[in-house]
Parts: structure tokens; C-alpha cells; sequence
């Protein structure tokens, strides 16, 4: 299924309720602009008496996200990932490409390295991301995962120390932490309620008398709902799931999520829905908790507060969170 049908459904209920809700208010339709970025469409809806107002604010969050994607794309020439890829001397690397490797690193260690982001040749070797991905031979995977590794990645006085020729890539974090920055844009413009939505993967701002109402996919179940988030507060929202990249071969599916100890794409979960305070964090830990599994990921989740989690294990049971079990609505 295209990114875009799955764009469509994991906000359904958000543009609809909201433009309803709008409506009986007497009030102007919400400011709705998209701009394909980060791989996928991005949408910002602002909500306002006088939306139109915050254009300009709208098309400055998308110049953002647009300088920090170059900052960050594993594939483009120059990018800071790419130097530290180029790499294995210390560098210095923008602030922001510094916030995210500090941040990423934190998650990496408290997951015990489920979330690693020195998984770049590895990434390139399954061939994820390009018109032909592929099975690899057990000996690919093994070079390719000779330099990655926990030890790998420091950050120290400013600075990123890499101790070997690992490929760094971002991905798991930096759009996460790229919708983050799109929303301060918008906040320092003034806007209180709007909502900034990449590919599935959002955060919300400020808040309203009817609740924001999200949309979760079905893993297994083309065009369908597994559930919808209920939230009364502005949260971040981040989605992993295994329908999202992958091939078949003989029957066995494999998709872009690895598991760092083997190489191979991880097999304990179908999808994880994180809901945090930030979307860089939600980010990094949807990875991280769907390496891990239902019982150590809640286990991650717990260390970090009003931060919850909706896991469909291997199984296709459904796992959440107790904190978040109550803003869940199911079909």
C-alpha cells in the first residue's frame, strides 16, 4: 500500500473531527498546507479564528524541516551523516545533528543497544530504500556488522568521537526530532493548536474541547483501524510497524527494522505506536521497543514519564500500556 493511503488513514479521524468541530464553532476552516518531505507527505493544519494568518509561520516550519533533512539524509553528499559515515577521525557537526546523536545515543544505551544508529552499511547492504532490496548471505551481514556497535558513537566536549568505519545513519531519530523543530517553529509564530503530521508520525500543539482523535493502522489489514488514540493533551505520536518496508521470499518477510545483535530484520513485533511528550523520543524508542518485544519495551517505556505504548506482538496480540489504555478507542 502507497504512503499516501496510509497517510490518509492514520489521520482520518484527526482532519475530520477537527474540521467538524470547526464548523459548529462558526469558525474558519483550519490552515492545512503539505509539502513532500522526509520521504513522505508532510502536513501542518494550523487551528485558529484567523488561520491564514500563520501562512507564512506554516511555510517557515517547512524551510526547517527542509534544511535539517539535508542536514541529516544518509544519501545526500555533504550532509553530516554522510561525513561521519566518510569518517573515523572526531568531527565537528551542527548543533542540531549534535542534539539528535546525544539524544539517540541516551536511547541506544537504555535499551541495552536495541536502538543503534551505526547500522548504515548494514542498511545498505539489504538494500531498503532502493527499487531492490534483498536476502543477503549470513556472510554479508556479518562483515557489515563488524564495525557497529554500542562503543561506537560518543559525544565528547562538542564533539562526535567514532572509533571505527561504521556508516551512520539517522533515520530512526532524525524525523522525529525534524517534526519537533517544525513545531517550535510554529510555536515562536504564536500559533497555540495546530498539528504537524509526516507520513503517520506526529506531534500535536495546544489544546481543544473535543480531543484529537489519531488513527492507528491495522499491521495486517489493508485500509483498516486497529484502534484510535483519544488524547486531550498535545502529544507526539510515532508509529514502527514491518508493512512500512519490506519484501517476501518463500514466505518469510522481511522488512528494515534489524535487530542489532543479528542483522536481521526483528522478529517479536508487527508494529509499535509510541505517544511522548517529544516525537524525537517516540521516534528512537518505537525502534528501540520494537526490537525488543512486548515485555522488555514496556519495560523501556516505563523509565520515561508520560510516555506510553501500543505493541502488536509477532502473534498479533495487542500490548499497551496501562497509562495509555484509557485514551484508546478500539473498532
Amino acid at each position: 500500500m502507497s504512503r499516501y493511503r496510509l497517510l490518509a488513514i492514520a489521520v482520518l479521524w484527526l482532519g475530520v473531527a477537527a474540521a467538524f468541530w470547526y464548523v459548529l464553532q462558526g469558525r474558519q476552516q483550519p490552515l492545512q498546507r503539505t509539502r513532500l518531505l522526509l520521504g513522505t507527505v508532510v502536513e501542518i493544519t494550523v487551528y485558529d479564528q484567523r488561520p491564514q494568518r500563520f501562512a507564512p509561520a506554516v511555510e517557515a516550519a517547512f524551510n526547517e524541516m527542509a534544511r535539517l533533512e539535508a542536514l541529516t539524509s544518509f544519501y545526500r553528499r555533504g550532509s553530516d551523516a554522510a561525513r561521519l559515515s566518510a569518517s573515523q577521525a572526531d568531527l565537528t557537526v551542527a548543533p542540531e545533528t549534535l542534539e539528535i546523536l546525544t539524544q539517540g545515543l541516551e536511547v541506544g544505551k537504555a535499551s541495552g543497544g536495541a536502538f543503534d544508529m551505526t547500522l548504515g552499511r548494514l542498511k545498505v547492504l539489504w538494500g531498503f530504500g532502493s527499487a531492490h532490496p534483498r536476502l543477503p548471505a549470513p556472510s554479508e551481514i556479518e562483515a557489515a556488522l563488524a564495525a557497529s556497535g554500542a562503543d561506537v558513537l560518543a559525544v565528547e566536549d562538542g564533539r562526535v568521537v567514532k572509533r571505527t568505519n561504521a556508516w551512520i545513519d539517522l533515520g530512526g531519530i532524525a524525523k522525529g526530532y525534524i517534526i519537533d523543530r517544525a513545531v517550535a517553529v510554529l510555536k515562536r509564530a504564536g500559533v497555540t493548536c495546530a498539528a504537524v503530521n509526516a507520513g503517520g508520525d506526529l506531534r500535536l500543539i495546544g489544546q481543544r474541547s473535543a480531543p484529537w482523535r489519531i488513527g492507528i493502522r491495522h499491521p495486517r489489514k489493508v485500509d483498516v483501524l486497529l484502534a484510535t488514540l483519544v488524547l486531550k493533551e498535545p502529544l507526539a505520536v510515532v508509529t514502527s510497524g514491518d508493512y512500512e518496508q519490506f519484501f517476501e521470499q518463500s514466505g518469510v518477510r522481511y522488512h528494515h527494522l534489524f535487530d542489532p545483535a543479528t542483522g536481521m530484520p526483528a522478529r517479536r513485533c508487527q508494529s509499535v505506536t509510541v505517544v511522548s511528550g517529544q516525537a524525537a523520543l517516540a521516534d528512537a524508542l518505537a525502534t528501540a521497543v520494537f526490537v525488543l518485544g512486548p515485555e522488555k519495551g514496556l519495560a523501556l517505556l516505563e523509565r520515561y514519564p508520560r510516555t506510553w505504548g501500543m505493541i502488536v506482538a509477532a502473534d498479533g496480540t495487542t500490548v499497551v500500556s496501562p497509562g495509555l489504555r484509557e485514551r484508546v478507542a478500539w473498532p
